[in-house]
């Protein structure tokens, strides 16, 4: 069902669509090039998945071969997007290519949903299950990926549940300096001011800041901010930083 929208009428294809899991699909890297992404599909594609959307749920890797702008051939990683995030993922652009996008897919599922036949209340159980049955394999196999990672994240734990910056840096096999240099480069965290090496609000949610008080012996009060890291805050850094968690520690 490769169609594009056009003065309220079906034209001609817009973005090619994929069968994945018997559901209408896009692959990332064809939505990536008809939304004019300035930046490389490498670097846009993890930061969409920032936006929440889960492997194996709202898009699944696949290695293919792709051409580069010299109509060479290599191997590539795309991604296959369901519907769904495709049209968030359209959205989070703020662009017309972006609401373009997004009308044609939902004009696409509205004749998807139009020219499906009337299932049976069988194929309706067979079918819900069958969905259930591959998140529950995702999830499972997410499990075993991060199961190594929970036992070395419980060894530099602190007792209230999260991390310092220097247990994080000794995770990610470098020095607490280091680290606070990169995130601070990375406009992670603030780089001047009295919320020094404390992370900007859009990031907060990956950090945990205390405040204390600090008299000194002339009376004068000072506010010192300490960063403390949150379980999701590691490998949000590890991927942002593009480095490889537990360096010393797997």
């Amino acid at each position: 069902m490769d169609i594009t929208i056009a003065h309220n009428h079906v034209a001609r294809p817009l973005i090619p669509l994929q069968q994945h899991n018997d559901a209408p699909a896009v692959l990332g890297r064809d939505l990536h090039a008809f939304l004019e992404v300035k930046s490389n599909y490498r670097e846009w594609f993890p930061r969409m998945v920032e936006y929440g959307f889960v492997a194996g749920q709202d898009y699944a890797s696949e290695n293919r071969r792709v051409q580069d702008s010299l109509g060479r051939e290599r191997e590539a990683i795309d991604h296959v997007l369901t519907l769904d995030m495709a049209k968030e993922v359209a959205m989070i652009q703020r662009t017309d290519k972006g609401k373009q996008a997004r009308r044609y897919f939902i004009e696409c599922e509205k004749r998807a949903k139009q020219a499906a036949p009337a299932l049976t209340e069988d194929e309706i159980v067979h079918q819900a299950l069958a969905i259930t049955a591959r998140k529950v394999e995702a999830l499972e196999a997410r499990n075993q990926e991060l199961e190594p990672k929970a036992e070395a994240y419980e060894s530099f734990m602190e007792a209230n549940g999260k991390y310092s910056v220097g247990e994080v840096a000794k995770m990610l096999g470098m020095g607490q300096n280091k680290l606070f240099r990169e995130l601070r480069n990375a406009k992670i965290l603030i780089s001047k001011g009295h919320l020094y090496n404390t992370p900007y609000q859009q990031y907060m949610h990956h950090f945990e800041v205390k405040a204390r008080t600090i008299v000194h012996t002339n009376g004068q009060e000072t506010v010192k901010h300490t960063t403390y890291v949150q379980p999701s805050g590691i490998d949000f850094i590890a991927r942002k930083l593009n480095v490889y968690a537990f360096k010393d520690v797997a």
